[in-house]
């Protein structure tokens, strides 16, 4: 084994799969850990890596899911019912909560351990020529894996954007956008419109594209993209629509959905408990109507079943996730100000006495408006996730005061969450979020 440091002294060892990751952790730059300094604005890496491994992109079917929000519950949902149809099902996520691997599976198993050591191993002078990013290294690692492993079709999440993620090298069936908000700004722009230029980016000639969310900001880009690419476009909230959702006795939501006030799918179970994902549930049926279209085999049995199990067949974490009874303890994962107001209005719909709030995010967020509009009657508990990125707790702690929002600061999440459990009352509501690695650090 060659371990490079600083990519230049070569020492020979034999790397176990923790020291893998510490090396391209420490390695390769890493936006989820740096932030800009890790971004890298172009394709070239990736091209260089796609051609150093002979494409293989280009041996498996794929779908392309963009989105400010929403896109990583669309793409495990996505897999889930095209596994439950029978297909050999890649998934390529981002960011990882608990293990790296989560990045990448196959049929919800993630990728060996062994497979990721011996990737970097065999590969290792190409990257110390190459210098990728970690992102760029770990979409060439889940490409490699998804074509020697000979999947059907890979669902493929973008990372932060579209036009220049690492990602958009692949020609898929159908592209997927599920909404555009205001995120990652200094990488992707200010304005709706700008932002929406970049998701865009993933639209390609003659390749149908599936908008999530109307927004009026957003589809005049999206129209003029899609007829520049001779590329059909639809709109997921336009065709289906839900009025409600009701939770059944195991805490799951149940759906009839609607089209031309005709209900096509009554009583529809979905086991995320988030309200926010109603949205993206039209999103998947509409995608799942444009693949039938296309020729792939999925049944109504299978799309139910694929539906009511997506945490089982994919693995997914942090949304609406409930980690315990009393007191209730809630995460999720949502981030930004769009995100973030979805789950405000769960938790205020959510029985509770108190709230208690363990909160971080990281320093590269405009963090005001979502200060703004957290609940000034909880009790905060700020904290910093172990991650350069973060905000220093203390910081966040000063801003959120001019807020009128009220809590003592900790160094550590578990610390916090630790302090959060011993103040909370058995009717109390305990929610973890802010950042996604605040909540990867508690699940």
């Amino acid at each position: 084994m060659v371990i490079l440091v600083n990519f230049e002294i070569l020492i020979y060892y034999k790397m176990n799969y923790q020291e893998t990751l510490d090396w391209l952790f420490d390695q390769l730059p890493m936006y989820q850990r740096q932030g800009k300094a890790a971004y890298k604005a172009d394709l070239s890496n990736t091209l260089e890596l796609d051609k150093y491994f002979n494409h293989p992109h280009l041996k498996f079917k794929s779908i392309h899911v963009a989105g400010t929000n929403g896109k990583g519950s669309v793409s495990h949902m996505l897999a889930s019912v095209l596994q439950e149809s029978g297909y050999k099902v890649g998934l390529y996520t981002s960011p990882h909560l608990k293990d790296f691997r989560e990045r990448i599976r196959i049929n919800g198993l993630m990728v060996p351990e062994d497979f990721v050591i011996k990737f970097v191993e065999k590969h290792q002078q190409k990257f110390q020529e190459v210098k990728p990013s970690f992102f760029e290294m770990t979409v060439a690692m889940a490409f490699e894996y998804f074509a020697q492993e000979n999947v059907d079709v890979a669902v493929i999440e973008t990372g932060m954007g579209g036009r220049l993620d690492s990602t958009n090298i692949i020609l898929p069936d159908l592209a997927v956008i599920t909404n555009i908000g205001l995120d990652h700004t200094a990488f992707l722009g200010n304005t709706i419109t700008e932002i929406a230029a970049e998701k865009a980016g993933i639209i390609k000639p003659n390749i149908p594209v599936l908008i999530g969310e109307s927004q009026k900001e957003s589809s005049a880009v999206f129209k003029e993209m899609a007829l520049k690419n001779n590329a059909e476009i639809y709109y997921a909230d336009q065709y289906y629509f839900s009025d409600y959702s009701m939770l059944t006795i195991d805490n799951k939501q149940s759906f009839n959905i609607k089209h031309d006030d005709n209900i096509l799918y009554p009583d529809l179970i979905i086991d995320l408990a988030g309200f926010y994902q109603k949205g993206n549930l039209i999103t998947v049926l509409r995608t799942i109507d444009l693949l039938r279209e296309s020729g792939y085999r999925i049944e109504n049995s299978s799309l139910y079943e694929g539906l009511a199990k997506v945490i089982e067949n994919t693995g997914l974490l942090g949304r609406w996730q409930i980690l315990g009874y009393n007191p209730t303890i809630v995460c999720d994962t949502g981030h930004n100000l769009e995100g973030i107001k979805l789950v405000l209005n769960q938790i205020s719909q959510t029985p509770h006495e108190k709230l208690h709030c363990i909160f971080g995010v990281v320093d590269d967020k405009n963090i005001e408006k979502i200060l703004n509009i957290l609940p000034k009657n909880a009790e905060y508990y700020f904290s910093k996730a172990d991650i350069t990125r973060a905000l220093d707790q203390n910081i966040l702690k000063e801003r959120a005061n001019k807020f009128n929002l009220n809590g003592d600061s900790y160094g550590n999440v578990k610390e916090a969450f630790k302090k959060a459990k011993k103040n909370a009352g058995a009717n109390d509501l305990i929610f973890i979020g802010g950042s996604t690695f605040v909540v990867a650090e508690v699940i």
